[in-house]
């Protein structure tokens, strides 16, 4: 679907643009009141995107929901809107019910013998519960009850629980869901969404600063750089797109794995390259170049580097496929979903 066509993705703009615009992140990064901002995204139903109409949602699949998780990653939003909306899936299509409060994902976890660890989980700060997977159970943790140990990342943290704790919370009642892939498709779509406005801000300055009497977008090394970081952008976006194929509680792994490893491969190089064609003013904290762009670097490590998602592919084609290489990649980028 053509992003001006997606009326859901149109609706959430027009809320974002009206109550998380930047000044509205940054104060809830410095610790500020972020129940404001979630329950507006509570009372429009975007958070329930994914479940079924018979209970309250949307109906969503996992595909038609890109154009929501690219949005967070497009406005920088300091809450888990995206990891929300896939728990509450995930949740449904368990016959679990689901706390009110907003939810982040944790795939993996460190067990000392006395806590369970788990560290850099993005947006654990605003959250009120962990969708955990570890070893062979999935539980859902609240973050009250944890030790909170902030990062330098925006609104990321490190949990660590009592293993009593872990043992004592109901234990999910079906298969385990895919958390690691899931992960994989929501970051490349916010980093997919965060390198769009990144480009997008860069375009714009580029044609209002004055140099030597002319826009610097006239220059050509500016050019350059403008069109490298162009390519990148939207065969990131493709890519991500891609990943989002299949049900919430299946994603494709090999299709999640290329979105990944491709957004995360672009982001650091797209965030140079903003930064180089904003000069000196674009790493200061006052301008808001770096909202997004620390952000990139996050969702880069998120669930996964694209060194981790790279070996995930490179695995598939040495020992899971027969044939030409060529073969799984046409199968991969094919954008009509797969049926059994």
């Amino acid at each position: 679907m053509n992003d001006e066509q997606d009326l859901f993705a149109a609706s959430l703009r027009t809320l974002l643009q009206a109550h998380a615009d930047p000044a509205v992140v940054r104060a809830i990064e410095a610790g500020g009141p972020a129940q404001a901002l979630w329950q507006a995204l509570q009372d429009s139903g975007f958070a329930d995107a994914l479940l079924p109409e018979a209970q309250g949602g949307a109906g969503l699949g996992l595909g038609e929901a890109f154009g929501l998780l690219a949005l967070c990653g497009e406005f920088a939003l300091p809450m888990p809107l995206g990891e929300t909306l896939l728990a509450r899936g995930l949740l449904a299509q368990a016959g679990l019910a689901w706390p009110e409060g907003p939810l982040t994902l944790a795939a993996q976890a460190l067990d000392d013998g006395e806590r369970l660890i788990c560290t850099s989980v993005p947006c654990a700060r605003v959250a009120s519960h962990v969708l955990l997977r570890h070893l062979d159970r999935c539980a859902l943790l609240p973050v009250a009850e944890a030790r909170v140990d902030a990062t330098g990342l925006a609104q990321e943290a490190t949990l660590s629980w009592p293993l009593a704790t872990w043992l004592a919370a109901p234990a999910w009642p079906a298969a385990l869901p895919p958390l690691r892939e899931l992960q994989a498709v929501l970051y490349a779509a916010q980093m997919a969404g965060a390198m769009r406005a990144v480009f997008e801000r860069s375009l714009q300055h580029a044609n209002e600063r004055q140099q030597f009497g002319r826009p610097i977008g006239k220059f050509q090394a500016i050019q350059h750089q403008l069109s490298v970081m162009a390519e990148l952008v939207f065969a990131s976006r493709m890519a991500a797109r891609l990943g989002c194929q299949g049900p919430v509680q299946a994603p494709d792994p090999l299709r999640a794995a290329l979105a990944k490893a491709r957004c995360s491969e672009a982001a650091p190089e797209v965030a140079a390259l903003a930064h180089s064609i904003h000069g000196a003013i674009g790493f200061t904290a006052e301008f808001d170049l770096q909202l997004y762009t620390r952000r990139l670097h996050a969702w880069r490590q998120a669930g996964g580097s694209e060194s981790h998602w790279q070996g995930v592919l490179g695995e598939a084609l040495v020992n899971g496929h027969e044939g030409l290489a060529l073969d799984l990649l046409r199968q991969l980028t094919d954008a009509t979903p797969q049926t059994a």
